[in-house]
């Protein structure tokens, strides 16, 4: 059957249903999922040197020798055998250690010439080579693909079905969606060539004219659909502002706003009275006064007769800012109700009720805001809080329970304009860049766990002056909740901290397998000064205040990004008290030791996430890839910045003009429907 870029992979040559499977790990189901699965390297085969070049570092390289000895088999132990034989440049003479591979050694011939690739050491004033992979000159000259791999599957094994497609042909594999003109105008090779020669290169330059093509194509791509989607939210909009109640909110006010909150709320508040829907991002450092600026922004929303639903990431984060914007709003007589998924029935009833009569003007809650029973009489306002770990399908989602309403995006991670432009290109951005008077500022300090008592006797200095401390327990698995296998051990973590070192002290803990209901008991006996030192996971990363809460330990500190350290280390700081964190790490390493260093210098969050970006780079920052935006399958963020910076300009250009809706642009149309088809309800329909 002739491929196409639909087609399944199970029906490609050499795969069939059980390989499948292990593709599918690869998020590789189709032949176009196959050929943007990229090289994340290559072994240069190219270039052959001598062996005497290759010994100049510890990196792999490829040696053109004659083999001068046979291999001899050498039994190590039952089970294990070793090849040795000998080889020479001409020159130099160089050992090679096959181990196991009976049949790798039997088609070494002597005087036969062959090109050996891998790490050349110094054994016993002699040159070796362990485990090479060998080639005749004849397959072997060029470069070999090296492809991110799952159990089971080599990167020998993923380049031959690559290579069976491309030798196969894929039926609309050409279709080349990007305009000629623009091609030229950015001096772009065509589609089929770069993919052919990402894969299959015969050389750096070609590499790097392949890789630009396509990382061009999908940061187009990219800009394309979410410039649409800000289009699409320029669209008219009922929910027009004519009240401004700022100066009701900040006249029950206990502090004064500063200037970067008030600047903010008249960016909201002009949004809103446009006539169209605003879409805009506040995004502010840990303590900077976001929650301060969505109340008031609300209020002017809910005296306008609409309705205000905000959606946080966790119930603890939900709980906290139902109270503290309850807090903010009680004196004006505006309610706050809190919707979850633990919440009671008798309290769910009430809290529906009032969303559907207008009689409650403001909600806050979890992604139970989403469910089908959760309806708003005039929803003109969504407030969505850390937004990266929602997604844009979310988002849309509980906007469409309004006609067109208001959306208000939160965020306490820092992000660096690069990333910014790719996760939020949809909304227009209000930064807070001035933090509130009375922020203490936090001494961050690093130390091994050799230092461990005198950080528990720094703990309890602080209890014992009426503070409180966190812990943050080293064992999290990727998404910082904990891991089946480590709950055990994190409680036992918890009991040798209450039974040992701290046993005078109320020790409690925090992670996010409890039951709801336990983790608010936790928190509340926590903010009452009922426990003194709470071990946690990273549930308490975003949304817990507790201001006498003065130090911040976090072990194994090199398990976590920066933005993810600075994130925890915000939870102190936030009373009149001087505050401090202390990193446990007895990691070692240049990369460790910069990350460490750029947190104990700073504690500005947009340096902080300018150096995690350029260390991690945007997969890593944020844990979770944004649900609902296609993905990036050869685009850096750190490393095509300019081409980010082109692309978005182009897709402005080719938007403003009108150019895209040319019909001879259908392909490229398409294209940008297809990767935006999970966005919202409709995709970019």
């Amino acid at each position: 059957m002739a491929l196409t870029r639909d087609t399944s992979i199970r029906y490609v040559k050499g795969v069939g249903e059980k390989r499948a499977a292990l593709f599918a790990r690869l998020n590789i189901f189709t032949v176009d999922d196959l050929l943007r699965h990229y090289p994340r390297d290559y072994e240069d085969w190219s270039q052959s040197m001598s062996i005497a070049q290759g010994m100049t570092g510890d990196v792999d390289v490829c040696v053109r020798a004659t083999a001068i000895t046979a291999p001899r088999e050498h039994r190590v132990r039952t089970g294990l055998s070793l090849y040795k034989f000998k080889v020479s440049d001409g020159w130099q003479e160089m050992e090679i250690t096959i181990f196991n591979n009976k049949y790798a050694a039997a088609k070494v011939k002597v005087g036969q010439e062959y090109l050996f690739f891998g790490k050349i050491t110094w054994d016993f004033h002699r040159a070796c080579m362990s485990s090479p992979q060998i080639e005749t000159p004849e397959a072997g000259r060029r470069m070999r693909p090296i492809y991110p791999l799952t159990g089971g599957l080599t990167s020998r094994a993923l380049e031959k079905v690559v290579a069976t497609v491309l030798d196969e042909g894929v039926e609309d594999l050409a279709a080349d969606w990007l305009p000629e003109s623009l091609r030229r105008q950015h001096d772009l090779c065509d589609r089929d060539w770069a993919i052919r020669h990402l894969h299959f290169p015969d050389s750096w330059d070609e590499v790097k004219r392949a890789r630009r093509r396509l990382s061009f194509e999908e940061l187009f791509l990219l800009q394309l659909g979410l410039l649409q989607l800000k289009g699409r939210s320029r669209r008219p909009t009922g929910t027009v502002l004519r009240q401004d109640a700022t100066d009701e909110f900040t006249g029950v006010l206990p502090f004064t706003l500063t200037g970067a909150q008030t600047r903010a709320i008249e960016e909201c508040l002009s949004d809103m009275r446009s006539g169209h829907p605003m879409s805009r991002l506040l995004q502010g450092d840990v303590g900077s006064g976001k929650t301060a600026v969505a109340a008031a922004v609300a209020t002017s929303v809910i005296r306008n007769g609409w309705q205000v639903a905000m959606m946080a990431p966790t119930e603890i984060l939900a709980q906290q800012h139902a109270q503290s914007i309850g807090a903010l709003l009680s004196p004006l007589g505006i309610e706050v109700g809190l919707l979850t998924s633990s919440c009671p029935a008798e309290q769910k009833r009430r809290t529906l009720g009032g969303l559907a009569d207008s009689s409650l003007g403001f909600v806050v809650g979890t992604q139970a805001l989403l469910s089908e029973q959760t309806t708003f009489a005039r929803l003109g306002l969504v407030i969505t809080d850390e937004q990266h770990r929602f997604g844009v399908s979310q988002r849309a989602k509980l906007a469409a329970k309004g006609e067109n309403p208001h959306m208000l995006v939160m965020s306490a991670t820092p992000i660096p304009r690069t990333l910014a432009l790719m996760i939020y290109g949809d909304l227009d951005v209000s930064v807070l860049d001035e933090l509130p008077p009375g922020r203490q500022p936090i001494a961050t300090y690093c130390v091994g766990s050799d230092k461990r008592e005198r950080v528990y006797n720094f703990i309890k200095k602080h209890l014992d002056e009426g503070r409180q401390a966190y812990v943050v327990c080293p064992l999290v698995g990727e998404d910082g909740e904990l891991r089946e296998d480590d709950l055990s051990a994190a409680t036992a973590y918890e009991k040798s901290l209450a039974e040992g070192a701290f046993r005078d002290y109320s020790v409690g803990l925090l992670h996010g397998r409890m039951k709801a209901a336990d983790k608010q008991r936790v928190m509340e006996a926590f903010a009452a000064g009922e426990i003194k030192l709470l071990v946690a996971t990273t549930v308490v990363e975003v949304g817990v205040d507790v201001p006498n809460a003065v130090l911040m330990v976090i072990e194994n500190a090199d398990r976590f990004g920066l933005a993810q350290l600075h994130q925890l280390r915000g939870r102190v700081g936030r009373g009149k008290f001087a505050s401090a964190c202390v990193l446990i790490t007895d990691a070692h390493g240049d990369e460790v030791r910069r990350r460490m260093n750029v947190m104990c210098r700073t504690n500005n969050g947009f340096e902080i996430a300018d150096e995690d970006l350029r260390l991690r780079g945007p997969g890593d920052f944020f844990g979770n890839r944004q649900h609902g935006l296609p993905s990036l399958h050869v685009a850096s963020l750190t490393g095509d910045a300019v081409t980010l910076e082109q692309a978005r300009a182009a897709a402005d250009e080719w938007l403003t003009s009108g150019r895209l809706s040319d019909p001879a642009n259908r392909p490229l149309q398409d294209e940008v429907r297809r990767l935006f088809a999970t966005v919202g309800e409709n995709g970019l329909n």
